[in-house]
């Protein structure tokens, strides 16, 4: 099975040392795939050691992906050292380290918030995947996964309105381009459900173990679904929205027994 193996990677929102994005970062690499890295801090350098350091193998850099010229700048600099990207995970979002952005009821949801919510989950993926859409096309091969998430294409959370209409979006995107960008070109998104990271709070935590798998899932059960979804084997799924979450989008009856 060719993989990954050989192929540039770009992981976005990967500087959480137990998040999605470097575990799947840490995978990608572990099945042969040349691996970059950003985040909006300098803590994805530390991630950087944790993957082996650079020789030619992997590269971080940080960066602001609502701003195109800095996208267009990471881009440039990873092909300079890696090569043309072949695979990217839009994995950025949710909120960026160092500012408080708390969810809020539609009516008190700010337009500052909501542009933000908007800016930082899609507008960030809709940048990174134009500035190497263009490259994939032409050589005849590319892998866009976008990280979306149950809250919006399946379900809805009060108080997060912001952030499950650009989880939606991130799907919306993905079915349209997957018919722009093929025959060689798939989109996919994954939506995780109840995950269990650092950043994770008790609650969604008490909210895993009532699913039917009985716990939160893990940032590499979502991450092998990654992997998969960007190797050359999932060359005939795309515009997909795959689920990750235990089960718990299939039960009508949630509260806790």
């Amino acid at each position: 099975m060719a993989g990954v193996e050989g192929r540039v990677a770009l992981v976005t929102g990967a500087g959480s040392a137990d998040g999605i994005g470097f575990a799947t970062a840490r995978l990608l690499r572990a099945k042969g795939a040349k691996v970059a890295i950003t985040s909006t801090t300098d803590r994805i350098f530390a991630r950087l050691e944790d993957l082996g350091g650079g020789h030619g193998e992997t590269y971080a850099n940080t960066a602001d992906l609502t701003d195109s010229a800095m996208v267009t700048g990471l881009c440039g600099a990873i092909e300079d050292k890696l090569g043309p990207i072949d695979i990217v995970v839009n994995n950025a979002g949710m909120v960026q380290v160092g500012r408080d952005e708390p969810w809020a009821p539609f009516l008190e949801t700010s337009d500052e918030s909501w542009r933000y919510l908007i800016d930082i989950n899609l507008t960030s993926a809709f940048l990174v995947t134009k500035a190497v859409l263009p490259g994939m096309i032409e050589r005849g091969y590319g892998r866009i996964v976008h990280m979306s998430s149950v809250t919006g294409p399946v379900v809805g959370i009060p108080g997060g309105t912001a952030y499950g209409a650009a989880k939606a979006g991130l799907l919306g995107m993905a079915r349209s381009l997957a018919i722009e960008a093929g025959p060689h070109v798939t989109v996919n998104c994954i939506g995780p459900g109840w995950i269990k990271t650092s950043a994770t709070e008790e609650a969604d935590i008490l909210a895993g173990s009532h699913t039917p798998a009985g716990r939160p899932g893990t940032p590499e059960e979502v991450g092998h679904l990654a992997v998969f979804l960007s190797s050359e084997e999932a060359s005939y799924i795309t515009g997909q929205l795959i689920v990750v979450d235990g089960g718990n989008t299939i039960q009508e009856y949630k509260v806790a027994l």
